[in-house]
């Protein structure tokens, strides 16, 4: 062992490139880039804004439906007004014949004078 210690180092020579073998080196493969970084950051943005446009136009879509519902409930109020209106009108001229009158009027002990008696025009 001590022998071993005591040899000096014989480094084989070396030999020129053309007689070495070595493996070509190859470069890693790296797919190709469909897109730069420009333009996958132009198409971030264009997402974005459609997104935005999208959510826009269904909140717009949303106030319109609300705004319809609530046109829809007035117009039915209205209706029913209109309909109430026309029973008071025919509840109206129910009572205001001229036989109801009389019949009142009797109840109550008047009698009837034609001197003062005023025609009015009527509706």
């Amino acid at each position: 062992m001590a022998l071993r210690a005591r040899q000096p180092y014989i480094q084989q020579p070396e030999l020129p490139e053309k007689h070495q073998q070595r493996q070509p080196v190859q470069p890693p493969k790296r797919r190709p880039d469909w897109f730069s970084k420009r333009e996958k950051f132009l198409f971030l943005i264009f997402a974005i804004v459609v997104a935005m446009f999208a959510v826009s136009i269904l909140h717009t879509q949303g106030e319109i439906q609300t705004v319809s519902i609530e046109i829809q409930k007035i117009e039915k109020e209205i209706t029913g007004i209109n309909n109430d209106n026309v029973d008071l009108k025919v509840r109206v001229s129910e009572l205001s014949t001229h036989e109801r009158i009389w019949e009142k009027a009797k109840e109550l002990g008047l009698t009837l004078n034609e001197k003062n008696v005023k025609v009015v025009p009527g509706e």
